[in-house]
């Protein structure tokens, strides 16, 4: 089995954890290596999920121009293609790129075009999540949540919550409330930082039909069972676990049990910069510790798709490529 080869689905990637050394280089010339890897990589073994998150302030001081924007999203899409990802699904903070004078609709605007450009150019089919962050404001929170509606029909398919989940999720009730309301599909970020209680309280408040991590789901058998009841789909991020300290390794990673489950799942990189991984290296490493073939991941694809934002018509596309690429392996 030639890892490299499998069709590839990815439904949880930060676009500003994502840049690599050759567009840094282009939008601040003159960065070297180890610049790059010092102010651009997470440490292996962070001390929390703050210190995580810290990394992603560096990328965001050079993604607020439409160049800028323009060239992080289309150098993202060329690293889709060398992994062989037929979907993806990019999600980040429209109001954190604020600070070179576009406005939030312009930032959306912008990536949502340069998208249409970079499927048209590499074959990957990507669409766009907006994020909201936990220490926004209730303002911000719902401004977000509007655009989302606002490029209905566009690239944009999907509403997130992200960043410091020890924060309180108060300030953002009422924009869940208002996506459920206006049948935009959603997501939340949980489980990760915090258990169990962290997941219950994301769904009994903000309903999402998918978690970002939820691993630490595995820590209440009841929990685990009542996800795979209500179809909840989890995007598991293996690397970017160990990097925040839920796991000392990807060897004593949960997946493997939660996948055994039966619950539906898919595998993400987080951030392809930040974790300083492929889906490449993520399929790897459950191949040596887990033993996963190609049943596993053909599985893990299929649920990946099935809970994606897209319209039918394109799953539908994306099943045949499934179905094509896992043909041959």
């Amino acid at each position: 089995m030639n890892i490299s080869d499998l069709p590839k689905i990815e439904l949880h990637l930060h676009l500003d954890c994502s840049l690599s050394f050759e567009v840094v280089k282009q939008l601040r010339p003159g960065t070297t290596r180890e610049e790059y890897e010092r102010d651009f990589i997470a440490p292996e073994n962070c001390a929390s999920l703050e210190e995580y998150l810290k990394c992603a302030q560096e990328p965001i001081s050079i993604m607020q121009t439409k160049d800028q924007l323009e060239a992080v999203t289309l150098d993202l899409f060329q690293q889709l293609k060398a992994d062989n990802v037929i979907y993806a699904e990019i999600r980040f903070a429209p109001l954190q790129h604020l600070d070179g004078g576009l406005s939030a609709e312009e930032v959306v605007n912008i990536v949502n075009k340069v998208t249409s450009k970079g499927i048209q150019e590499t074959g990957v089919e990507g669409r766009i999540i907006l994020c909201t962050l936990r220490h926004f404001s209730e303002e911000d929170s719902m401004k977000t949540v509007k655009l989302v509606e606002q490029f209905k029909g566009t690239n944009v398919v999907g509403f997130d919550i992200a960043a410091d989940e020890t924060l309180p999720i108060n300030n953002h009730i009422k924009a869940f409330e208002y996506a459920r309301e206006h049948g935009i599909h959603c997501t939340a970020h949980g489980g990760e930082a915090r258990g169990p209680e962290s997941v219950r309280e994301i769904m009994g408040n903000f309903h999402p039909s998918r978690i970002g991590h939820g691993v630490r789901s595995f820590e209440d058998p009841e929990l685990l069972d009542d996800l795979k009841e209500k179809n909840i789909h989890l995007e598991v991020c293996p690397s970017s676990n160990v990097q925040t300290g839920i796991y000392e390794s990807v060897a004593q990673h949960r997946i493997h049990e939660i996948y055994q489950n039966g619950n539906s799942l898919s595998v993400n990189t987080d951030g392809r910069a930040i974790s300083n991984v492929s889906l490449k290296e993520e399929y790897q490493k459950l191949n040596r510790h887990f033993n996963w073939q190609i049943e596993q991941f053909k599985k893990i694809n299929e649920f990946a798709i099935e809970a994606a934002f897209c319209d039918e018509r394109t799953k539908e596309k994306i099943r045949q490529k499934l179905i094509n690429g896992f043909e041959i392996m």
